[in-house]
């Protein structure tokens, strides 16, 4: 049977992420929800009121920000996690002609995903060991822990506005977004985007 001629043209899908890497962007998605929404709920007052029971919030707030590398580091077990990361550290002549241009030929990964990625693996360190220092009150000296909440308090704004920009990058790309869903991307799009990886 032949198809029929107002039939729309299969879209040939190629692989991007595995499970195991969905998995992994969703759960530290989550994570960081939730110590942003918590965060958000701890300094302004009007969503503080709103919500009351302090307590419960900075508790939600500091498991969850503990909790947020354990995602990344169980990912170790995946070859195709590993392999990612691999790609993600590696900056090579063409993602500096793609920061020149913001778009051009680019591999898995594009020049603004590896710095972004990078940004928020050390951001999370910092943002994780300064909440540890405030959380533990009687294991640093009053200096350190004034200084770490300094730095944990700007970080912590610096992150909500990168974050929001992750999110908008994402919400312009419905292609993006379906890789992450499904796992899978049209070869167009691959071809077109991330032409390196799938020329």
């Amino acid at each position: 049977m032949s198809p029929r001629a107002d039939a729309p043209p299969l879209v040939r899908r190629v692989r991007r992420f595995t499970r195991a890497e969905r998995w992994i962007h969703r759960t530290t998605a989550t994570l960081m929800g939730l110590c942003v929404l918590t965060a958000a709920c701890l300094y302004v007052p009007q969503l503080a009121q709103l919500v009351g029971r302090r307590e419960l919030v900075v508790r939600v707030h500091e498991w969850s920000g503990l909790a947020l590398p354990l995602p990344v580091l169980a990912g170790l077990v995946s070859h195709a996690f590993r392999a990612d990361l691999t790609r993600l550290n590696r900056f090579g002549p063409h993602d500096r002609a793609w920061l020149r241009r913001a778009s051009g030929p680019a591999d898995k990964f594009n020049a603004g995903q590896k710095i972004y990625a990078a940004w928020i693996a050390g951001a999370t360190l910092v943002m994780l060991g300064t909440g540890l220092m405030m959380w533990f009150t009687g294991l640093t000296p009053l200096r350190w822990r004034t200084a770490a909440t300094f730095v944990h308090d700007w970080l912590a704004l610096t992150l909500g506005i990168v974050l929001a920009g992750h999110i908008g990058m994402a919400l312009a790309d419905p292609e993006a977004r379906r890789g992450l869903r499904t796992g899978s991307v049209s070869e167009e799009w691959a071809r077109d985007r991330h032409g390196l990886w799938h020329p």
